[in-house]
């Protein structure tokens, strides 16, 4: 099976573009508070933390007040940011990257939604947490019975 990757303009409603920021905002400083602490641990003890340790560092940090905005967004990119960290520690251990630097505000950000995170119906896109479909421009129709596995 061939996957291929698609790019699509989206015109988000303001209230769609305010959870998309909040979003990227929550996964940018769920993976640098995960790279801080991973950092820490073999700085301060020389252990290795890995991806399920973190998720349940993401657990806890959900449950801390001054954390509580982590639970408006949909848990699936924060998780994924968790698991694009594993990769990139994996690279470094393995010699194909340098170590994992943290995220900057000014460059954007992402979110990767997997099918978990959203909704594929008569063409349309419904993120998780939000009500309404994106407004997408489809410059080409996708592929017959082809439907989307990943949006970032």
């Amino acid at each position: 099976m061939t996957q291929k990757a698609f790019k699509y303009r989206f015109y988000p409603t303001q209230e769609q573009e305010t959870l998309l920021r909040q979003t990227m905002g929550c996964t940018r400083l769920v993976y640098n508070r995960a790279l801080a602490a991973r950092t820490q641990a073999w700085y301060e003890h020389q252990e290795r933390v890995g991806y399920i340790e973190t998720s349940a560092m993401l657990t806890s940090w959900k449950k801390q007040e001054d954390l509580q905005f982590l639970n408006d967004v949909s848990n699936v990119p924060l998780q994924q940011g968790l698991r694009h960290l594993q990769t990139a520690f994996s690279n470094f251990f393995a010699g194909r990257a340098k170590y994992p630097n943290f995220k900057k505000k000014h460059n954007g950000g992402n979110a990767e939604f997997t099918r978990a995170a959203f909704k594929f119906r008569d063409g349309k896109v419904f993120l998780a947490k939000s009500p309404t479909a994106l407004d997408i421009c489809w410059s080409r129709q996708l592929p017959q019975g082809v439907e989307p596995s990943t949006i970032r």
